[in-house]
């Protein structure tokens, strides 16, 4: 389950911020809550978002909407159904 938070709001406690991918990912391993500050800059934050979902955060401090990003690789990495699916009979 993913969240998303402002940029300002606080952290709850037991959540883990990390700064780099490495970082997300090993914290994700051990099975913390990871917490990540998205870049200002909106594409930046779109692309960061997959990215750091698909290591494993969790928790998401930006102000852009980013919530199709997080859905798209949740369903991905078959966490959640897709919103849509079409089959395609040749």
């Amino acid at each position: 389950m993913t969240h998303v938070i402002g940029p300002d709001d606080e952290i709850e406690s037991g959540w883990i911020e990390a700064v780099s991918l490495p970082e997300a990912s090993a914290l994700a391993r051990a099975g913390h809550t990871v917490v990540v500050t998205l870049p200002g800059e909106e594409t930046e934050a779109i692309a960061a978002a997959a990215a750091y979902a698909w290591v494993g955060a969790s928790v998401f401090r930006t102000s852009h909407d980013v919530r199709q990003a997080l859905d798209m690789t949740e369903a991905l990495l078959g966490r959640r159904p897709p919103a849509l699916t079409r089959r395609g009979l040749a």
